[in-house]
């Protein structure tokens, strides 16, 4: 065959049909499951610091479409950069789980509105993690976690006590 110059040689030679796409990615991504290589490091004061955070996907029962591995592939190439510049980056995912959707789905099948949220936040995940992301999966928080609402409902009632959040109609 003819010889093919430059970063996609490879992928253009005759060797290409070699390449096991499905070996090879899940050879790294368990190596870097297993050796948290995307684990937020214990917080080193002499480094610079960055917090990269995703617009967190409703796990619908759908799954991931399109748009979601459009936004985060800008992300986490950022945080791939300030990682190699030697910051401390932050790269957390977590899942916008509550809400009406969730409620509307709950009446119209009868199951628990975190029976089928759960669910659907592991094949998100399974699917996220398959596309490589450097997500540091320790820090996964879904907003129906008791303990995430809890917070969220102090915030609430702190900024209405000072005069900052109302109640009204819609």
């Amino acid at each position: 065959g003819k010889r093919v110059k430059g970063a996609f040689s490879f992928i253009m030679s005759e060797n290409a049909s070699n390449y096991d796409h499905k070996k090879i990615e899940s050879k790294w991504q368990n190596f870097w499951e297993k050796n948290e290589t995307f684990k937020t490091p214990i917080r080193d004061k002499k480094r610079p610091k960055k917090y990269i955070l995703d617009m967190f996907p409703y796990p619908s029962g759908a799954g991931l479409h399109v748009g979601h591995p459009e936004g985060y592939t800008a992300s986490d190439i950022l945080t791939r950069f300030y990682r190699m510049k030697g910051f401390d980056v932050l790269h957390p995912m977590g899942w916008d789980s509550f809400g009406l959707p969730a409620e509307q789905h709950a009446i119209q099948t009868g199951t628990h509105p975190s029976t089928t949220t759960y669910k659907n936040i592991k094949i998100f995940k399974r699917q996220l993690k398959s596309l490589g992301f450097s997500y540091d999966w320790s820090k996964e928080i879904a907003t129906t976690d008791e303990d995430y609402v809890k917070w969220t409902q102090w915030i609430f009632l702190q900024l209405f006590k000072s005069n900052l959040a109302e109640q009204s109609e819609a």
